[in-house]
C-alpha cells in the first residue's frame, strides 16, 4: 500500500470513525490499536496523532481494520484554529504517557523491594519484560514527556544490579550513554530537551557551576537526537547525564562531582530537595522542597525561554546552596 508523504505544515491527522453496536469486542480491538498507536482522544470517536509519514500509514492500516470490521473511518488533516490550541493538544499526548510511564515506574520500584527475594532467573525475566514495555512507550511518546527520564532511571538501576551480578545486559536494551567523568567535561555545550524545569535547571546550574564554568547550554526537542563530538547530554533519553536508578540527574551529576572532589553536603542537601520535586515519591521528606517547587514553577510560568529559565533558577540555587553552606548540618 502506497502511502502519500504529510506536508510538513500539517500539525496533526485526525481519525474519525463509527463502528456499528455488535460484535461488541470490535470497540474493544479498535481502542486497544488506538492506544498502540499512542493516539489521543480530542472528541469522541475523534482521534489524534502528530503528523508525519509514519502516524499516517498507521492510521490508514486502522481504517481498513476498522472496514473489516463493519465500521465507517477516514483521516483528515487538521491544523487547529480555534477552540482547541497545539499546546492543549500536545498536552493530551504528554499526560498519556505520563500515565504509562507512572505505571512502568511503580513496577520498577516494586521490582526493586522484591530484588533480593525472587530467584534471579525470573527477576531477570520480569526485568526484560519491563524494558519492553518501556520501550514500546518511549516509541509512541512524541514529544518527550516529563516521566520517561525518572521511568528510564528505574529500569536502567534493575539493569544495572543484573550486570552486577553476572546477568548479561547489552548496551542497546539499557538505551543509557557512558557516563564521561567530571574532569574530561571543560568547554562543552550542554544538551538538554526544552522547556526545562527543576531537574533541568537545578543541573545546568550544578554544571556551570561545579563542573564546566564556560558551558554552554542547547535545548532540542529530545528524543532520537545524535550529539556532535563536543556536545554531553542531560536530563534527556541515552544522555550521558541522565537518571540512574532512582536518581534524578541531578543527584546523578552530584555524585560524579563528589567523585572527583571533597563531598559536598550542602549540594547533597539540595539534591534531596530536587529528588523529591522531580520524583514526587517523597522519599527525604525535605520541607524546603514545596517552597521551591513553586518558586520554579512560577519561573516556568513566567519565562517561555529556556536561558531565562536558567537565569532566574539559577539566581535561586545560588540563594539556597549560600543557605545550606552557612547551616550547620544541613538538615
Amino acid at each position: 500500500m502506497k502511502i502519500a508523504e504529510t506536508p510538513e505544515s500539517v500539525r496533526w491527522l485526525l481519525l474519525i470513525h463509527q463502528l456499528p453496536a455488535k460484535p461488541a469486542y470490535a470497540r474493544v480491538k479498535v481502542w486497544r490499536r488506538l492506544k498502540g498507536l499512542g493516539a489521543v482522544a480530542v472528541k469522541n470517536s475523534v482521534y489524534a496523532l502528530p503528523g508525519n509519514a509514519e502516524t499516517r500509514e498507521d492510521f490508514a492500516w486502522l481504517m481498513g481494520e476498522i472496514a473489516e470490521l463493519g465500521g465507517e473511518a477516514f483521516v483528515c488533516e487538521a491544523q487547529l484554529v480555534d477552540g482547541l490550541s497545539d499546546t492543549e493538544v500536545q498536552g493530551l499526548f504528554d499526560a498519556a504517557r505520563d500515565e504509562d510511564y507512572a505505571a512502568i515506574s511503580d513496577t520498577a520500584r516494586e521490582l526493586a523491594a522484591l530484588e533480593r527475594t525472587e530467584r534471579r532467573a525470573e527477576f531477570a525475566a520480569q526485568v526484560g519484560r519491563l524494558r519492553k514495555q518501556l520501550d514500546d512507550i518511549v516509541a509512541i511518546d512524541f514529544f518527550g514527556a516529563e516521566g520517561r527520564e525518572p521511568a528510564q532511571g528505574l529500569v536502567s538501576g534493575l539493569e544495572g544490579s543484573l550486570q552486577q551480578e553476572g546477568e548479561i545486559v547489552t548496551d542497546k536494551q539499557t538505551n543509557v550513554a557512558p557516563v564521561l567523568k567530571v574532569g574530561a567535561l571543560q568547554d562543552r555545550v550542554w544538551v538538554t530537551r526544552q522547556g526545562v524545569q527543576i531537574d533541568r535547571i537545578a543541573s545546568a546550574w550544578l554544571i556551570r557551576r561545579f563542573i564546566d564554568e564556560r558551558a554552554r547550554f542547547k535545548f532540542v526537542a529530545g528524543k532520537g537526537y545524535a550529539p556532535q563530538p563536543d556536545e554531553v547530554r542531560f536530563d534527556m533519553f541515552e544522555g550521558e547525564f541522565t537518571h540512574r536508578g532512582d536518581r534524578c540527574t541531578f543527584e546523578v551529576l552530584v555524585g560524579e562531582v563528589s567523585a572527583a572532589g571533597t563531598p559536598d553536603p550542602a549540594l547533597a542537601a539540595i539534591g534531596e530537595i530536587i529528588h523529591d520535586i522531580d520524583l514526587k515519591d517523597g522519599k527525604y521528606g525535605r520541607e524546603e522542597a514545596a517552597g521551591i517547587r513553586n518558586v520554579i514553577a512560577g519561573i516556568a510560568a513566567s519565562h517561555n525561554d529556556d536561558e531565562q529559565r536558567l537565569a532566574r533558577g539559577g539566581a535561586v540555587l545560588d540563594d539556597l546552596y549560600r543557605y545550606f553552606t552557612s547551616k550547620r548540618g544541613n538538615k
